[in-house]
């Protein structure tokens, strides 16, 4: 049986909290970039537009047609929405913007997050149910085998006793005072190998 082993609350916290501390890493980001210069900078939010945009097309181009990664195309879209919230909490002047932007950026990526979830439970569900009937089908067999082997060897312990009462009472019947061998075979009874007729002696 396999051991049972309880996840620690962090493991269990972890995955659940990724998202929001993913965009909040961005968002912390972005405004210190704003604090050292990149406020109301054209070419850095250009720039940041062009990474952006660059993102969204490759991650649009992997997921195109039957043969799409959605592996590739999540990270590039992933990757454009954290380009466009950087760029836009370096620009902006307040902090309303970008806080609204991360509020629908996190939004987004728990949306996303969900959908991988549900299907990463269904696959372990999945998995613990198969496992579970091979356990089940594994010890039934040995169940089995193990009451085949059980009765195989009952049956040779009664066997091996009636070989030894039947040995013991051919001793027994060829010492007893006034055995005849030839009085019996003429009775009809079956024939005593030479060996058990101590007369022949």
């Amino acid at each position: 049986m396999e051991p049972i082993t309880a996840r620690h609350w962090l493991a269990l916290v972890a995955p659940k909290a990724a998202p929001a501390v993913a965009t909040s890493t961005v968002l912390i980001l972005g405004r210190i970039w704003n604090a050292n210069g990149a406020e109301h900078s054209t070419g850095n939010a250009a720039l940041m537009v062009v990474l952006a945009a660059g993102a969204a097309t490759a991650g649009a181009f992997a997921s195109a047609g039957r043969s799409g990664d959605s592996v590739i195309a999540g990270t590039a879209f992933a990757s454009s929405g954290a380009l466009a919230l950087a760029g836009v909490a370096g620009y902006a002047d307040g902090i309303t913007l970008p806080l609204l932007l991360w509020a629908v950026t996190t939004a987004v990526a728990y949306g996303l997050a969900a959908r991988y979830w549900r299907t990463d439970r269904r696959a372990t569900v999945a998995h613990d149910r198969h496992a579970t009937e091979r356990r089940e089908e594994h010890a039934h067999v040995e169940r089995v085998e193990a009451l085949r082997a059980g009765a195989q060897i009952e049956v040779a312990r009664s066997g091996a006793a009636y070989a030894e009462q039947l040995a013991t009472a051919l001793i027994t019947r060829a010492a007893l005072p006034g055995f005849d061998l030839a009085q019996l075979t003429k009775a009809g009874l079956p024939e005593l190998p030479a060996s058990h007729n101590p007369q022949e002696d």
